[in-house]
């Protein structure tokens, strides 16, 4: 249970850091690629908390919230990490 509360403090963290590092930057390709880095964090924070709630009260309705989170978090996740990898692709494309 102590590793999903230091997966939730460090996802909000990073989340709030690269919201942050969107506002700070002028190009576009750069900010969408901060925004799904920052997707990704909100899917490992709603992955954690689904995770860490169910194990910690085990109630029916925590069950389908855990889901719902979970199901929220993965897709997150996924979006996050396909759009991250083809913006880090078109930079490398644009930069050579």
């Amino acid at each position: 249970m102590f590793i999903f509360a230091i997966l939730i403090v460090l996802s909000i963290v990073m989340y709030i850091y690269y919201k942050v590092g969107i506002f700070r930057t002028t190009d576009e390709l750069k900010q969408r690629y901060l925004d799904a880095k920052s997707r990704i964090c909100l899917g490992v924070l709603l992955i954690s908390m689904a995770i860490n709630q169910y194990i910690t009260i085990k109630m029916t309705i925590v069950l389908i919230i855990s889901i719902i989170f979970l199901i929220l978090g993965i897709m997150q996740l996924v979006y996050g990490f396909n759009a991250s990898r083809h913006y880090r692709k078109e930079w490398r494309r644009l930069n050579e």
